[in-house]
């Protein structure tokens, strides 16, 4: 290669240079700057892959805590049987009805949803009409206890003469999905007896 370069005229040797410094620019446009950003790119790709192996990784340190958590949590509340849930739910609203002296005008067919993992959701729609002091014994009552009714929606407005109050209620209730079967057989005897 020197020897041939070595022939050429000073022109030529000029034109060669140029030509040999036009292809090495375009190698480069065409190959090497398109990527000089993916060092910075591999070094972010690393950095998430990093913080997401920790997170992974405290997650797995906290499984026995959080199977702790979980059985805890699902030994707790009141165990009903699921042929019995729908029954007991309609007997709670029932008997704390008639402990704080609300008039129960309107009941709704009651809804089952099963999509949570841990729970089966009941769902009621009721009417009442009550006094101030009466209805708020009635919601207070409905929440205390072991009992998981919770009030989802309300809808206040006075009766005609203006003397009570008329409340549309939507009721949520939550049952175990699937109870420990020595405490729902605990349970069931109890309530026999």
């Amino acid at each position: 290669m020197k020897k041939y370069f070595a022939q050429l005229r000073p022109m030529e040797r000029r034109l060669v240079v140029a030509v040999a410094v036009v292809v090495f620019l375009v190698l480069n446009a065409v190959f090497i700057w398109p990527h000089s950003s993916d060092w910075s790119n591999l070094s972010g790709r690393l950095a998430d892959a990093n913080r997401k192996l920790k997170l992974y990784q405290t997650a797995v340190a906290q499984t026995a805590t959080l199977d702790a958590q979980v059985k805890k949590f699902a030994s707790q509340g009141e165990s009903v049987a699921a042929e019995d849930q729908a029954i007991n739910f309609t007997r709670t609203i029932q008997s704390q009805q008639l402990a704080s002296g609300v008039q129960l005008q309107n009941t709704s067919r009651q809804i089952t949803r099963t999509n949570d993992t841990f729970f089966v959701e009941q769902i009621q729609n009721i009417t009442v009409l009550a006094t101030e002091p009466q209805l708020v014994n009635f919601l207070y009552k409905l929440g205390s206890g072991a009992s998981m009714i919770r009030v989802c929606d309300l809808e206040l407005q006075p009766d005609p003469p203006h003397q009570r109050l008329s409340a549309n209620i939507k009721l949520e209730a939550y049952y175990q999905k699937n109870p420990p079967a020595a405490k729902a057989a605990n349970t069931l005897t109890a309530k026999a007896k």
